[in-house]
C-alpha cells in the first residue's frame, strides 16, 4: 500500500507530460508545416538563380542587389514600400484615431451603445475578399453607390478606383471601413478596465472630455495602443487581400496601388501581363519583407513598453 502511494507522484507527472504533448502536437504539426518550413524555404531559395521551377545556382546575395539596387527591380521596390508607408500612417490617423474616439462614445454609454458596438464590429467578420468586392462595386463610376449618392447633390464622382490620385485613397478607405471595429473595441476594453472612481474623480475636478481624454485616458491605455499599433504596421506591411482584389496584381492604374505583397506575388508567380516569374527574387522580397516587419515590430514594441512603464 505505502509503496503504491510513492510511485504515484512520479507517474501522474509523467502522464501529464504525455497528455500536453499530444494536445500541441497538432498545432506544432501546422505551425511547423505551413510557417516554419515555408520561412526556411524562402530563405534557402533568396540565395538561388531559377530555372523555371527548379533552382539552379548558388548565386549568394545577388537577388538581394537586384530587388534594391538594380533598375527597374529597385524602382519597383521602393515604390511598393512607400505605398505600404503610406498605408500605415493614414491607417494610424484615420482608423485608430476614429476608433479612439468612437470607442469614448461607446464608454460615455449613449443611447443605443450596446447594438452599436455590434455594428462597428460587423464588417470585421467579412471576408476581405467580400469587403474587396463590394466597394469596387459601390465606387463603380457608373452605377456605384458613391457616384450615385453625389449625382443627387449635382456632384459628378470620379473613376475613384481609375485615377491615380484617388485609387489607393479609396482602397484604404474600404480598409478603414472593414476593419474599424477591430482597434474599436480593442480601446474599449482598455478603457473599460480603467476604474469608475477615477473617472469620476476627474469629472468633479472639472475635466471636461477633452481633458479626460488627453490626461486620464490616453495614458491609462497605454497597453491596448500597444497592441493596436503593432498589429496595425504588421497589418500594413502586409497588405494583399483587398488591393488585389479592388486594383489588381499589377496595381492599377500605373502602380499608383502597388505594395509589397503584390509586388512579391507577381514576382514569384508571375501575372496576366508579365508572364515572367523568378522564385529567386521573390523569395528575395519575402526575406527582406519578414526581417523589416519584425525588426521594426520588435524595436517599437520595446519603445511602446517602456512607454508603458513611464505612464
Amino acid at each position: 500500500m505505502n509503496t503504491d502511494r510513492r510511485r504515484a507522484p512520479t507517474f501522474l507527472p509523467q502522464r501529464r507530460s504525455v497528455w500536453i504533448f499530444l494536445l500541441l502536437f497538432p498545432a506544432l504539426a501546422v505551425m511547423t508545416i505551413f510557417v516554419v518550413w515555408p520561412l526556411l524555404s524562402a530563405l534557402r531559395f533568396a540565395f538561388y538563380e531559377f530555372n523555371g521551377l527548379l533552382p539552379s545556382n548558388f548565386i549568394g546575395l545577388e537577388n538581394f542587389r537586384k530587388v534594391l539596387f538594380e533598375e527597374p527591380y529597385s524602382d519597383w521596390t521602393y515604390n511598393a514600400f512607400w505605398h505600404n508607408v503610406i498605408v500605415f500612417v493614414s491607417l494610424m490617423i484615420f482608423e485608430n484615431g476614429t476608433a479612439f474616439l468612437i470607442a469614448f462614445a461607446l464608454l460615455k454609454g449613449l443611447p443605443g451603445h450596446r447594438i452599436h458596438q455590434v455594428i462597428v464590429f460587423l464588417p470585421v467578420v467579412l471576408s476581405s475578399v467580400i469587403v474587396g468586392f463590394l466597394w469596387k462595386l459601390f465606387l463603380h463610376p457608373l452605377f456605384g453607390l458613391v457616384n450615385g449618392a453625389l449625382a443627387l447633390i449635382h456632384i459628378q464622382g470620379p473613376a475613384w478606383l481609375g485615377n491615380e490620385s484617388t485609387a489607393l485613397g479609396s482602397i484604404v478607405f474600404a480598409n478603414i471601413w472593414h476593419w474599424l471595429g477591430f482597434p474599436t473595441l480593442v480601446l474599449l476594453a482598455g478603457m473599460q478596465r480603467i476604474s469608475a472612481e477615477v473617472i469620476e474623480a476627474a469629472r468633479l475636478d472639472g475635466a471636461g472630455d477633452y481633458v479626460l481624454l488627453r490626461r486620464i485616458i490616453w495614458p491609462l491605455i497605454a497597453p491596448s495602443v500597444t497592441i493596436v499599433c503593432i498589429l496595425t504596421f504588421i497589418g500594413s506591411f502586409n497588405w494583399f487581400e483587398i488591393p488585389y482584389v479592388m486594383a489588381g496584381l499589377t496595381g492599377s492604374p500605373g502602380g499608383s496601388t502597388d505594395v509589397l505583397g503584390l509586388y512579391f506575388y507577381r514576382t514569384a508567380f508571375g501575372s496576366v501581363t508579365n508572364g515572367i516569374q523568378d522564385f529567386g527574387q521573390g523569395s528575395a522580397l519575402a526575406v527582406l519583407m519578414f526581417l523589416f516587419v519584425a525588426g521594426f515590430s520588435f524595436v517599437a514594441l520595446r519603445f511602446l513598453r517602456r512607454r508603458e512603464i513611464q505612464l
